[in-house]
């Protein structure tokens, strides 16, 4: 695997490396000791599957508050999403800014999302699905989310939302009720 630093913080996005041969190819899509070289959270307690059946499906953008915030490892496994990370972290000096990766079942490339982040993703194509690996067990309660097209951060979208879900359109802006985490 090779890490790729993002502009956030222990943010990177993470590609393969392929071993090919007349069969096709073998490659390591996680290692704990890998992540805890780069400063990762390697624990793993739950791993969960995206199908959406639309292009232009956005889902997010989501976060889990304290104590349980969680870091997560996304994958598209088919299909293609655009990916956002957003840095609600307030001590950090990229609080508020976000990135956008486009990950695609072709390039078998991943996202790395630390606690204390949010995370969205837009599909690119029909039939799209994403697998994520997660550091922490879902915990309803604590279960957050900012507004998709909030004002105080302006992530950009590459495409029109389509669907999405009544929670994920009714969040409200981050300045009236800012997160805790």
């Amino acid at each position: 695997m090779t890490f790729h630093e993002t502009k956030l913080a222990r943010v990177f996005e993470i590609t393969l490396d392929l071993n090919s041969d007349e069969r096709g190819f073998f490659a390591r899509s996680w290692c704990q000791k890998e992540f805890e070289r780069h400063g990762l959270n390697p624990k793993v307690v739950q791993c969960n599957v995206s199908f959406n059946a639309r292009k232009g499906t956005l889902r997010g953008i989501h976060y889990q508050d304290a104590p349980y915030q969680e870091a997560k490892l996304v994958r598209c496994t088919q299909g293609s999403i655009y990916d956002v990370v957003l840095d609600l972290r307030p001590e950090s000096a990229t609080f508020k800014d976000w990135i956008g990766v486009v990950l695609t079942a072709e390039k078998r490339n991943m996202l790395c999302v630390p606690e204390g982040c949010a995370h969205g993703f837009l599909t690119l194509e029909d039939e799209t699905e994403v697998f994520y690996q997660m550091s922490e067990f879902y915990h309803a309660e604590l279960s957050r989310g900012v507004r998709w097209d909030d004002p105080a951060f302006q992530v950009f979208w590459p495409d029109k939302v389509k669907v999405i879900s009544e929670r994920d359109r009714t969040y409200p802006n981050f300045e009236e009720v800012p997160c805790t985490s």
